[in-house]
């Protein structure tokens, strides 16, 4: 996919990448774009990039944006590769983290493209690659905190540092509570991460396969609601577990050539990816939760009001604390929503969009543990490991991310207007 400019970032109305009709159909395009993940290499026979670009006659904005098709190397009828395109890498650029990734700078000169689907609706047509590159994003955060998890992990049981009750000489630093209770957050945040993004996936299945339209819509409606947050929610929390996962390894996860130190560096490109996460709220407050006026989060909200009630109905006194614990989370998750939508109706909105992030920081949170809550209650029919294991992660996600989210309502509906009051005074605008 080739959309950033060095001019237009997320701004893709911006581009200024030119497409002209040539005489046989083909258009000839050229710009130059930047930041193309694997844009050039020679590990494939051919290369074909996607390209954002304007026609001649092409209105203003992201609704003057075309979509072609624009291979390395041209191709015959017969399917044989021909001469090279009038494209070339100019440049890599220089990351602080995934240097496996050759990240390029293209430069198109004339080269030859085909126009993908309507002249000016490139957008839409790139949407249908966006979104499902935003949910493997999602799923590069659920990856990486695995990864910094494991070594975390193993790492803890290999240093030994300091006493501890019942082991003889320097312990394990697994032996002490603050670095267990550090690694049961990062295995907690990554189960519910992963939950989120499958549970994305599934719903994405679901609305083109199942059997009936009610159903197809209902399913579309929980994807298009779960893509911001599989994406942004996965993401951050990938981050900061790959903080956590450096910490404890303690002055050695400092160090460059430490994995802990790579996968904290790897990490931070994912909330950038594929629309910056703030942009990934703006979406979810705007077109997913005003766009259905609600629909698509009450759905969300159902399913968790039925999986409060399954859990309550075990009569288990852990499951049944783990539900009051999601109960209280939900109302407030309802709470923020209706406010959401409220603010996103009133003509100025920047109330609105200024609690976007903490809004869908805190629908991670409540639809991570509802998720978390699910695996538990489903896990009372398996082996003692897996049932244990299961309670244990719920139990401790509820007893810390959703004990603290009615005390997150505040700062959605309030901490906005705080700021844009004392905007003149803070940034002097």
């Amino acid at each position: 996919m080739n959309l950033t400019e060095p001019q237009a970032g997320s701004d893709v109305g911006a581009l200024k990448t030119k497409a002209v009709p040539n005489d046989d159909g083909s258009y000839a395009i050229s710009g130059q774009k930047i930041f193309i993940t694997w844009g050039d290499h020679d590990i494939a026979e051919n290369i074909i990039h996607l390209v954002l670009a304007r026609l001649p006659d092409a209105p203003a904005g992201s609704r003057g944006v075309s979509l072609f098709l624009v291979p390395k190397f041209l191709v015959g009828e017969d399917g044989s590769l021909g001469e090279r395109n009038s494209l070339k890498c100019i440049g890599l650029e220089k990351k602080i983290g995934i240097h496996a990734s050759p990240t390029c700078v293209m430069e198109y000169d004339g080269a030859t493209g085909w126009l993908i689907g309507e002249a000016n609706k490139g957008l839409a047509c790139m949407f249908t690659m966006m979104n499902s590159a935003r949910l493997n994003v999602g799923l590069e955060g659920v990856a990486v905190g695995e990864a910094a998890y494991q070594a975390a992990f193993e790492y803890a049981q290999e240093r030994k540092q300091g006493k501890a009750p019942g082991v003889d000489g320097p312990a394990p630093i697994l032996h002490h509570a603050d670095v267990r209770r550090t690694l049961t957050t990062m295995r907690a945040r990554v189960a519910a991460a992963r939950a989120i993004c499958y549970a994305c996936g599934v719903a994405a299945d679901l609305a083109d396969a199942a059997t009936d339209e009610q159903a197809r819509h209902a399913a579309k409606l929980r994807e298009d609601l779960l893509t911001p947050i599989a994406k942004a929610w996965s993401t951050d929390m990938g981050v900061d577990v790959a903080s956590l996962g450096l910490q404890i390894h303690g002055g050695m996860g400092f160090m460059n050539e430490t994995l802990a130190a790579q996968l904290y560096r790897d990490s931070r490109i994912a909330p950038i990816y594929e629309g910056t996460n703030g942009i990934q709220a703006i979406d979810l407050v705007g077109r997913k939760l005003s766009g259905t006026n609600g629909e698509s989060m009450r759905l969300i909200l159902g399913d968790i009001d039925a999986t409060i009630r399954e859990a309550r109905a075990t009569n288990e006194p852990q499951l049944v604390q783990i539900a009051d614990r999601l109960r209280a989370g939900a109302d407030a998750l309802r709470e923020a929503t209706d406010w959401m939508l409220a603010a996103m109706k009133e003509r100025d909105q920047d109330k609105a969009l200024a609690g976007a992030t903490a809004y869908l920081a805190l629908a991670g949170d409540v639809i991570g543990g509802h998720f978390l809550t699910k695996a538990a209650v489903a896990a009372r029919s398996s082996d003692t490991g897996t049932r244990a294991r299961n309670l244990a992660l719920a139990g401790f996600f509820a007893e810390t991310a959703l004990a603290e989210a009615p005390g997150r309502v505040p700062g959605i509906v309030e901490g906005g207007q705080t700021f844009l009051e004392g905007s003149e005074a803070l940034f002097g605008v």
